[in-house]
């Protein structure tokens, strides 16, 4: 643990994306983000692949969002392609490790083992909508009516799982607590755990979720600081908890949670269907879909530098405080701040941005 508390002040960061598609130009903000905080603070940053959705896998995703960093000139320390020594660096290479820690959350209570079948879950939902609640949850109330180890007896329990019936590993969310933390973005976030559900930490397949996994990973990978996008912030409740939960509050994270790229409207988070109506690229280098055989250009094949392409990113978010519009990567390292970044969603505007690289280059 002393080791530990010594290494925190070293700054370590990590992009870490999933590879279920295309990298979007809002995931290689988060990354260059990630990169100038941590290189402006003479810190590291790691690449991790978080691919414990099995489901959503898509096949040639990882090697493009390794090119697209390569071709934006973001580079790491460690990852799965560099190595380390806090590997591996796929998560699907770690499922023996988190089995570890997620039996220490059912020893101490924290967590419980849930046999409901998707029927049974549906079928909950449907009675919970009949009876005026909107969004139906597995919470605090609910759990109490359905089939997991708080409510069978335990020689039951012990039956089911002898018996290798499948079953999820939820989260165990007490009642009438606030979950506060303060982000570097945002300030002072709290939270009401009556509002937040029991998430599945375990699937029936064997693979955490997310939640439970990039904890554990950033809590071992010895990560200072957790920068990802707004998306993120109605789970960092849980993520905060899962921190106390283990017992590792002196060692959990800072948070900064990104504004969102918004589409040219400014009335959602920008997508591909926004490029593909205004005629604009999401990627940011050529997407060769192998299932479909369909390719999609990016940035790069429209003619943009990859210097013009991240100097256009850092805009979307970020202010420098002055009338300066074009910086080096150099020079952005040197200017960027956490606290320079709004909260505020960005509007991405293809053309105004393209104009103004054009005529100030």
């Amino acid at each position: 643990m002393g080791y530990f508390i010594v290494m925190k002040n070293q700054i370590r960061v990590r992009f870490a994306p999933s590879p279920t598609g295309p990298l979007h130009m809002g995931g290689v903000r988060t990354a260059l983000y990630n990169y100038l905080f941590a290189l402006k603070m003479k810190g590291q940053m790691i690449l991790r692949i978080e691919d414990t959705d099995q489901s959503r896998y898509v096949e040639g995703a990882e090697e493009y969002i390794l090119k697209s960093l390569e071709w934006c000139g973001l580079k790491f320390e460690e990852g799965p392609h560099l190595g380390g020594e806090y590997g591996p660096y796929r998560q699907s290479e770690r499922k023996k490790l988190y089995n570890i820690y997620v039996d220490k959350l059912i020893k101490s209570g924290v967590a419980y083992y849930a046999f409901d079948t998707e029927k049974e879950l549906d079928q909950m939902r449907v009675n919970l909508k009949k009876a005026g609640v909107q969004s139906p949850q597995y919470n605090q109330i609910t759990r109490q009516n359905m089939k997991n180890s708080l409510t069978l007896p335990v020689e039951e329990v012990d039956k089911k799982l002898s018996n290798n019936e499948e079953y999820v590993i939820r989260i165990k969310m007490p009642r009438n607590q606030t979950i506060k933390f303060k982000d570097k973005i945002r300030g002072w976030v709290s939270f009401s755990t009556n509002h937040l559900d029991d998430k599945v930490l375990y699937k029936s397949d064997g693979m955490p979720t997310y939640h439970l996994a990039n904890v554990i990973d950033d809590y071992l990978m010895k990560i200072s600081h957790v920068i990802r996008g707004e998306e993120w912030l109605p789970s960092a409740p849980l993520h905060v908890f899962l921190y106390e939960s283990f017992g590792w509050e002196k060692e959990m994270p800072e948070f900064a949670h990104l504004p969102l790229i918004l589409n040219p409207d400014g009335d959602g988070k920008l997508s591909k269907r926004d490029g593909d109506r205004l005629g604009f690229p999401v990627f940011p280098i050529l997407w060769k879909n192998i299932k479909t055989n369909v390719n999609i250009e990016g940035y790069r094949e429209k003619g943009f530098l990859p210097e013009a392409f991240i100097n256009m990113l850092a805009f979307l978010g970020w202010n420098p405080g002055n009338n300066q519009e074009i910086f080096s990567l150099e020079e952005l390292i040197k200017e960027f701040s956490l606290e320079k970044v709004g909260k505020s969603g960005a509007r991405y505007n293809y053309q105004k941005k393209r104009n103004g690289l054009i005529n100030n280059i």
